[in-house]
């Protein structure tokens, strides 16, 4: 009896190598790697487009807002000339009169 109870532990023993199961979850985390990969990479090209395309819009708001300044000092200083040379005119038509 003791003969069969060591060949029943002979065939139980599990073979040594690498199996097809082994091979098959390798796989699934080099697919789940990549995926996880690309999916960052595609993201971090998306926020750098994105914050390119912002820089660019803020720098046309700054100089907009540049412009904005000039173009109200210009308006002061026609606003500023009308109201002076008006007031030649009204002396110069009194002293006519």
């Amino acid at each position: 009896m003791a003969a069969k109870i060591r060949k029943k532990r002979r065939k139980k023993s599990k073979p040594n190598g690498i199996t097809f199961g082994m091979v098959s979850v390798i796989i699934m985390a080099v697919v789940i790697v990549l995926i996880l990969t690309m999916v960052k990479i595609y993201l971090s090209n998306q926020i750098y487009y994105e914050s390119k395309n912002v820089n660019k819009i803020q720098r046309e708001v700054e100089a907009l807002k540049a412009e904005n300044i000039i173009l109200k000092q210009n308006v002061e200083a026609l606003k500023f000339k009308n109201r002076v040379t008006d007031t030649i005119f009204v002396i110069n038509d009194l002293e006519v009169q």
